[in-house]
């Protein structure tokens, strides 16, 4: 079904666009929405990651947890972020040894440049990693314009005595 992202009540409430929310719908959406969110419980990590991944996933679960966006079924999410940021990094650290071009010496015995044929598929790789690390990081939270859709607004504050107009009509001006 195409349309917006549903949004979390908190957010919605703290923009003050709730009017158009019934008591009962606020009621269900609530539960709902503690439902979704899982237990912490079980929140370790797989065995598959390394001594150092199991650190930063040790490390990047607790903030994620401290946020209240970070549950028992992310788990594998993370794991799988911190697995393709590991290769990625890998990756780069070799592509630095090997130059995209080489000096080779013709039969007439001309230095001649050409293009070394594995660059363009480790380009490809590398754009890969860093697509899907990119992608897995935004889906936990991990960036900044995601965790900037995460905070909840603020209801706007009144500096002073509303006026006549706005006692009569409030937001409505």
């Amino acid at each position: 079904m195409a349309g917006r992202n549903k949004q979390p009540l908190q957010v919605i409430q703290g923009k003050g666009v709730s009017k158009h929310l019934t008591k009962e719908e606020i009621k269900k959406r609530e539960s709902h929405e503690t439902a979704m969110r899982g237990d912490i419980d079980k929140v370790k990590p797989p065995s598959y990651l390394t001594a150092a991944q199991k650190k930063e996933f040790n490390e990047i679960a607790e903030e994620l947890m401290k946020l209240n966006i970070f549950s028992n079924l992310d788990v594998d999410s993370l794991a799988r972020y911190l697995d393709s940021k590991h290769q990625y990094l890998q990756l780069i650290k070799d592509m630095k040894k090997i130059k995209a071009t080489e000096v080779v010496k013709t039969e007439s015995g001309k230095s001649v440049t050409i293009a070394n044929d594995d660059y363009p598929k480790l380009i490809r790789t590398k754009n890969t990693l860093f697509t899907e690390c990119r992608t897995a990081a935004s889906d936990l939270g991990l960036t900044i314009t995601s965790r900037l859709k995460l905070i909840i607004p603020s209801p706007p504050s009144t500096v002073g005595e509303k006026t006549e107009a706005e006692k009569r009509f409030g937001n409505r001006l």
